[in-house]
């Protein structure tokens, strides 16, 4: 039984052996690949980790500026970081332009926009409310056609930023005149499910003192 024992171990091993000596190229670059794996990710980290830290200085640097009065500075700063397609800083300096109305040409302005929608990788809910925000600017020049093209992902939603959409729409048509298209996006309004309830208060109000038949 011992010489038994002694000849199945032997012979195990022998397998064992014979294993790695055939398959020894598959187990190298097996290990070769996990490896670089994992140096790519943490090499990945490192380098996501440095250029967001060079965002954040140039952001704030940009701010600073616009304290001193360097508003062409400011501006070109705030417009590369947003085309560096950053999910948090290139939102905020295309809002720092906005805001403090440092660029005047829509068309420029517009164009920033699409690279946050389109190009740039954010939560789905922070890219309704950029869709939001794209048409709330251009509100007070665009025709019909091109407002409810910019707001039709939101309409074709269930965004938190729908009825805020249909608010802006409403009041859209109210202000053209067009009372019957308005209050089509107010009853709207009333009818989604997750409404903003401020929205629903201002809808209500509107169509009790303003549309009512």
């Amino acid at each position: 039984d011992e010489d038994i024992a002694i000849i199945d171990t032997k012979t195990r091993n022998e397998k064992i052996k014979n294993f790695f000596v055939e398959k020894k190229k598959l187990i190298i670059s097996t290990i070769t690949f996990i490896v670089v794996v994992i140096l790519s990710f943490y090499s990945y980290q490192i380098y996501k980790n440095g250029r967001i830290e060079q965002l954040s200085y140039k952001f704030n640097d940009a701010v600073i500026e616009d304290k001193n009065g360097n508003k062409l500075k400011v501006i070109s700063s705030m417009k590369q970081v947003v085309e560096d397609k950053d999910s948090t800083y290139s939102p905020l300096a295309l809002y720092f332009l906005i805001d403090n109305n440092l660029l005047e040409n829509k068309s420029e302005i517009n164009g920033l926009f699409d690279i946050l929608i389109k190009d740039t990788n954010l939560e789905k809910e922070i890219k309704n409310l950029i869709i939001y925000k794209k048409a709330l600017f251009i509100a007070d020049y665009a025709d019909e056609n091109q407002l409810l093209g910019e707001l039709k992902p939101l309409l074709n939603s269930e965004s938190v930023w729908k009825s805020h959409a249909l608010y802006l729409l409403a009041e859209f048509f109210y202000y053209k005149n067009e009372q019957q298209k308005s209050k089509e996006f107010f009853v709207q309004i009333l009818n989604t499910e997750n409404a903003n309830q401020d929205i629903i208060k201002m809808a209500q109000k509107r169509l009790n003192r303003d549309l009512s038949d």
